[in-house]
């Protein structure tokens, strides 16, 4: 790595003001060799966490992160309910554990993905299709039902039922992207229990480096994320494995 004249490498932990764009996403080169970072957008990578792990943070870990913490002000003891546990939404199920919510309970209609959550720290997993569904999570939760529900599927039918299981003043955060309307089928019900729907996209400028210090720190372990580490030049069999779900990936890591 090259710093530019005049510019100051940030120290582990150091903040800056402004917008930042998601390489990749807002603009070309999330799988170039090599790229152009503004300084304020890099973060010391300590020795005591592999590059494998440190590169699945921004995004994979920091986008549930600030779901979770930012969004939907998860607090301990608080019910939360977790539909679809792909990439982000099993680090959701693990960073509410880390938080203390009780129960999480995940929500996914793959056998593998359900038993994953477990794996994660759900303290439940359920089928979507599941017609004791309610009944199973207001058991799970003493009959209160859910203060919150994440959708990391985007998908309709998942935010009609996540919005069937809130409590009173429940709050369903949209984190899985889609281009589809949001509808509610019952206003009256919505507006008698104050539910709320919130969307959410990307973390807050202090996610990454609070997730390095959480890690560094040994409350977060990432390694169980990695299914895979491939060269780069393999990056079209990833995308075709993550699309086929070939192997059950979490996270493939493409090394230049």
């Amino acid at each position: 790595m090259r710093v530019g004249a005049g510019s100051q490498f940030l120290q582990a932990g150091e903040v800056r003001d402004g917008v930042l764009l998601t390489r990749g996403v807002d603009y070309d080169g999330g799988w170039a060799e090599y790229a152009l970072a503004a300084v304020e957008t890099l973060f010391v990578l300590p020795d005591s966490i592999p590059f494998e792990q440190g590169a699945i943070i921004p995004d994979a870990v920091s986008t549930p992160w600030g779901a979770v913490t930012t969004t939907a002000d998860v607090r301990p003891a608080q019910a939360i309910g977790v539909w679809g546990i792909g990439g982000r939404g099993v680090h959701a199920v693990q960073l509410l554990r880390a938080v203390g919510a009780y129960p999480v309970i995940a929500v996914d209609p793959v056998p593998a993905a359900r038993r994953r959550a477990l794996d994660f720290g759900a303290d439940l997993a359920l089928d979507p299709a599941d017609p004791r569904l309610r009944e199973r999570v207001l058991a799970a939760t003493g009959g209160r039902a859910l203060e919150v529900g994440f959708d990391f599927a985007g998908v309709a039918a998942v935010r009609e039922q996540a919005l069937s299981v809130l409590a009173p003043r429940g709050r369903l955060v949209l984190v899985g992207l889609t281009d589809k309307p949001l509808t509610v089928t019952n206003g009256t019900l919505f507006s008698y229990h104050q539910h709320q729907i919130l969307g959410h996209y990307g973390s807050e400028e202090n996610a990454v480096p609070q997730l390095i210090g959480l890690a560094e720190g040994g409350r977060l372990d990432f390694s169980r994320s990695i299914t895979d580490v491939l060269p780069l030049a393999d990056a079209a069999k990833a995308v075709a494995r993550l699309y086929t779900k070939g192997g059950d990936p979490i996270r493939l890591i493409l090394r230049p």
